[in-house]
């Protein structure tokens, strides 16, 4: 149950700051939106990405991992099927800008939001996984 209450929270946060990092997803009804969404896709996550991971091996061995990400945005997919009210519409990133480094704007659509959201929230969970431990 612990476990399970920790994906949650973790996949919940995720999902919050990723929306405060990139524009482009869209919570219909605000934090309940939010919450609902957070229980999908831990809900996905535990269930149906080992089946997904399982079915993209091969890619995944051929690309040495690179696939994975594909796995994670299909997680997407699905949670905004499931959801309502919780909908990725575009990936878009107004860049940063300091005195040492720039990372520049980005603006992407379709599959490619999808992987470039499951690349962040994929690297923000990994981060949060990291503390905890």
């Amino acid at each position: 149950m612990k476990r399970v209450l920790r994906h949650y929270a973790v996949d919940t946060f995720s999902l919050w700051a990723t929306t405060k990092v990139a524009a482009g997803i869209f919570l219909e009804q605000g934090i309940e939106t939010l919450m609902i969404a957070g229980l999908g896709f831990m809900a996905v996550s535990l269930l149906a990405k080992p089946i997904i991971n399982l079915l993209l091996l091969p890619l995944n061995l051929v690309t040495f991992g690179v696939f994975r990400w594909l796995s994670s945005a299909i997680v997407l997919y699905l949670v905004t099927l499931i959801v309502p009210g919780f909908k990725i519409t575009a990936f878009i990133y107004h860049g940063f800008e300091s005195k040492w480094f720039d990372i520049p704007s980005l603006n992407l659509e379709g599959l490619l939001a999808y992987i470039a959201f499951a690349f962040v929230i994929s690297a923000l969970t990994s981060f949060i996984y990291w503390l905890i431990k």
